[in-house]
């Protein structure tokens, strides 16, 4: 009998060790309360899962971490939030800017995305919006994620971008003999609801359109409105309706205005952006995202990567006058969010624009709210990322030094968790 029972407690005690929850406790110099600013010294957070269940002194949370927590020690280090981009395009590499793109295959950008995936994540960013993918490979990519079988991430993703024929997300290099259309081009009210309910349907979490012509883009000119506004006004309350935002490509100040009128959640690049289009988005609310880097990098690089001629006078043009103007809605009080359009220049260099937010004129903790509470709030995700608290995930990133000193500390980003699991640790 004696033996039965003990066989029957031991059966009990590995149960119950398989059944109970994993607690990690991370300890660490500080960690940066991103709401107020203010360092929590010698802190620690108590991890249960892929959840964050308290933040604290470590002399408070060792006590409620148990017997046998994994204890995660990052010495001297400082502990933030995970950072999130709000515009990226993880299935294009920054080697294709001129008639070589023809050539790129949709099998190709399936294996970039998986690549430049877990470049992200190992770059500190453990939350991004993927704004634009053909054949919903970016859908298909999220779900992998989710599922575990591709690190990256976690992913908001537009699938196909929704665009005007002969505009910004059109295919305008092939010549007429092709009868060529990108799959998300639709003209006309009937249209463009037709097509925004096909992108919801195949597993979009958002709406990407263009309204207004683009940089990288042929024949087309960054200040003209592509989308008129009745168009936009139906494809907003289709995709609200229906539990999705809508991201605006927008560099004119006209299509900016409208799209902002017709009720989009974002205003991405706004790169003529002018006075009336900054009083517009503030009294609307809208956010805009400011894609600043990605000037810079290309116009530093075109010779090397081979931009084509008509792209690189358009570029020249918008890259006058994109960071004066963007720095005024900034200092002006236009809600910003961090977005890059990482994909036009490498993946995982991310980070480098949050210099140039300094530069605009953002302390360095703006410029880190930005890519955490901002972005969160544009997402609709505040309720589980953005900030360490309780019942977050348990995302979040160290550096060795102090960003709210220099900025530049989070373009070297040693430890990364996502979900309470340590994908990089470089400390």
């Amino acid at each position: 009998m004696r033996r039965i029972l003990c066989v029957v407690f031991l059966l009990a005690v590995t149960a119950a060790a398989q059944t109970a929850p994993k607690i990690t406790l991370l300890k660490a110099a500080r960690v940066l309360d991103v709401k107020s600013g203010r360092y929590i010294e010698n802190a620690a957070i108590l991890i249960e899962e892929d959840r964050i269940k308290e933040v604290g002194p470590i002399a408070s949370l060792q006590a409620h971490a148990g017997n046998s927590p994994t204890i995660v020690d990052l010495g001297k280090a400082t502990v933030l939030p995970g950072l999130i981009d709000v515009h990226t395009h993880l299935t294009i590499d920054a080697s294709h800017f001129d008639y070589s793109e023809l050539g790129v295959t949709v099998a190709q950008q399936t294996l970039w995305g998986a690549k430049y995936a877990k470049v992200t994540l190992d770059a500190g960013f453990t939350t991004v919006r993927n704004v634009g993918a053909p054949s919903f490979i970016d859908v298909a990519l999220r779900e992998e994620i989710d599922n575990g079988d591709l690190p990256g991430p976690r992913l908001a993703v537009s699938g196909t971008p929704l665009g005007i024929t002969g505009g910004h997300c059109d295919e305008n290099l092939l010549a007429f003999d092709y009868h060529y259309k990108a799959e998300g081009v639709a003209d006309g009210i009937e249209a463009v609801q037709a097509k925004t309910r096909e992108v919801i349907k195949y597993g979009a979490d958002l709406i990407k359109i263009c309204a207004t012509g683009g940089v990288f883009s042929k024949g087309d000119d960054p200040r003209a409105s592509q989308y008129t506004f009745e168009e936009m006004k139906a494809i907003v309350a289709d995709a609200h309706r229906l539990g999705r935002k809508v991201a605006a490509h927008a560099h004119g100040g006209d299509g900016i205005k409208l799209a902002s009128e017709a009720g989009v959640d974002s205003i991405e690049h706004g790169s003529y952006i002018d006075d009336d289009g900054i009083a517009t988005l503030k009294k609307n609310g809208t956010y805009m995202v400011p894609t600043i880097y990605l000037i810079y990098w290309v116009q530093e690089n075109m010779n090397r990567v081979g931009v084509a001629d008509f792209f690189r006078k358009k570029l020249i043009e918008v890259g006058k006058v994109s960071f004066e103007n963007m720095a005024k809605a900034m200092r002006s009080g236009v809600k910003i969010a961090f977005g890059t359009d990482a994909g036009v220049f490498p993946h995982g260099l991310n980070a480098r624009q949050f210099a140039y937010y300094v530069r605009m004129g953002m302390t360095p903790l703006q410029a880190i709210q930005s890519a955490t509470l901002s972005a969160a709030d544009l997402m609709a995700w505040s309720d589980r990322v953005g900030s360490l608290e309780p019942g977050h995930y348990a995302d979040l990133i160290a550096v060795q030094g102090d960003p709210l000193k220099d900025i530049t500390e989070l373009e070297r980003v040693k430890f990364v968790m996502k979900g309470g699991v340590v994908v990089r640790n470089d400390l």
